[in-house]
């Protein structure tokens, strides 16, 4: 019998080593992945580390981990529903647009938030009573439950209402009694939490207060990012992807889970890093963003006057064709007419030729944080080619052609010029200072933020209309032709 009973002790020692191992091993992974997604070159085998180590910590944990000397049950359950999980996930990858990327990244943000959400509403009633024996509900370990409740449940709703405004199938509500009831909302839920662990007793008598606090999370998530729409988009996504990620830390600190733990760290902090660089980017500060956003926003929109004038498809060919130095700036418009692809094509032609052509970028372009990266990625632009902002805009008056091709608020000069203007302080690409501009646009549309855009009657600037795939057909055979 002794025997027997060491023997079990010893298995259980050895499986659990070999779980914390395996966790120790999946939160490398997740660093190292981390760090190659820094560039498009490695971004690929990044994922695939971070997943395999998602995938590790997954398989050991079913084996391996168990809660009072138990090993986890319901195995077949949790392997249908893994499987359901990623095929519904490997469906959706495969079939959606570079278009709707930002819409994805809402979504699968949004499932992580709810995912953080659950684990706290399981996990409230079932708090051993070790815990609360002495202090009652005031602990670290209702803290982290309460915490990983209200962050989860306002990243999924707020990510809910984030998905359907980049879908178009939710506009923004622009009205000032909103960021009132936020107040409001947010002191409502910080003191639930502070009231359920300070005067909670046990889990059964606080469980009421936990789902009111459950439901004025999801409402006040939805509310956060009712307003906020336009140019600030970028800005939320990044936002809510930290929740979601501090969320998850959340459920590490339950389960004393070392993989869940970094895993949910490492989002939290790059998405708040990220944030901030994207408010930088914007000159505004987050509060302005949250509490003042402008995309959308018809107020100080002002009307540059003037008649534009338009380029003909042989004359844009022969101004690129016999240019020392051409950038192009992408835009949404590109992603929209799904036309990165013959983008490459245009810039290996003038390469062709003689031509340098380098692409410039601006960080909130499109409609999530690197979004014309990834877009331009896609096409197997090389790297080397996209230039930030910063470094590009002090070589644009040497520039013989700028070509605008679906973006319109980074290169607004009212960001310079008009202190009226809702986006005035923000940092653009400088458009204007090249020798020759070409704008590709189907119409004369005002762009995310509503608002005109001077660089449109400026007397460098020709506007080539059309949708841009179309035109760029054209522009190569008019290339090709000469």
């Amino acid at each position: 019998m002794e025997n027997l009973t060491n023997n079990i002790m010893h298995q259980f020692t050895l499986g659990n080593s070999i779980l914390e191992i395996s966790y120790i091993i999946a939160s490398v992974l997740f660093i190292i992945g981390l760090k190659m997604l820094s560039h498009p070159d490695s971004a690929r085998k990044g994922n695939l580390l971070a997943a395999f180590g998602m995938g590790l910590a997954i398989i050991a944990t079913l084996l391996f981990h168990t809660k009072d000397g138990e090993p986890i049950g319901n195995h077949l359950l949790i392997l249908i529903a893994i499987a359901i999980g990623t095929i519904i996930g490997w469906m959706i990858a495969v079939k959606v647009k570079m278009t709707a990327m930002p819409q994805l990244v809402s979504l699968f943000n949004g499932m992580g938030g709810a995912a953080a959400a659950l684990i706290s509403l399981m996990e409230f009633p079932h708090i051993e009573s070790s815990l609360i024996a002495e202090s009652g509900l005031a602990n670290g370990h209702v803290l982290a439950i309460l915490l990983g409740l209200l962050i989860g449940s306002v990243s999924f709703a707020g990510s809910m209402v984030a998905f359907l405004k980049l879908d178009s199938r939710l506009g923004d509500i622009k009205a000032s009694w909103i960021r009132y009831i936020n107040i409001v909302l947010l002191v409502v839920l910080i003191g639930f939490l502070i009231g359920i662990m300070i005067f909670g007793e046990t889990p059964e008598a606080s469980q009421i207060y936990l789902y009111l606090m459950f439901v004025i999370a999801l409402v006040y998530g939805v509310l956060f990012v009712m307003p906020i729409g336009g140019a600030d988009m970028p800005v939320v996504i990044s936002l809510l992807n930290s929740f979601t990620g501090v969320a998850a830390a959340m459920g590490g600190f339950l389960y004393n889970n070392q993989a869940m733990l970094t895993g949910g760290i490492l989002v939290g902090s790059a998405g708040t890093i990220l944030t901030i660089l994207m408010c930088n980017a914007m000159n505004r500060s987050l509060f302005n963003v949250i509490v003042g956003a402008f995309g959308g926003k018809a107020a100080g929109v002002s009307d540059a006057g003037g008649a534009i004038k338009e380029i003909s498809l042989s004359d844009t060919a022969v101004l690129l064709s016999y240019s020392q130095k051409v950038v192009i700036v992408p835009g949404y418009g590109l992603a929209v007419a799904q036309a990165q692809h013959l983008c490459h094509d245009l810039d290996k032609l003038l390469e062709d030729k003689g031509v340098e052509v380098r692409y410039a970028i601006h960080p909130v372009a499109g409609r999530m944080p690197g979004h014309m990266n990834v877009l331009l990625a896609e096409a197997d632009v090389p790297y080397d080619r996209l230039i930030e902002m910063d470094d590009i805009n002090p070589d644009l008056p040497n520039t013989d052609v700028l070509i605008v091709i679906g973006a319109n608020d980074v290169v607004n000069p009212a960001a310079e010029d008009d202190p009226s203007s809702p986006i005035y302080g923000m940092p653009i690409i400088k458009a204007r200072d090249a020798k020759n501009v070409i704008v590709m646009k189907r119409g004369m549309g005002k762009g995310y933020a509503a608002i005109e855009n001077n660089l449109f009657f400026a007397d460098r600037t020709r506007m080539l209309f059309g949708d841009a795939k179309e035109t760029l057909q054209k522009l190569l055979a008019e290339i090709k032709s000469l």
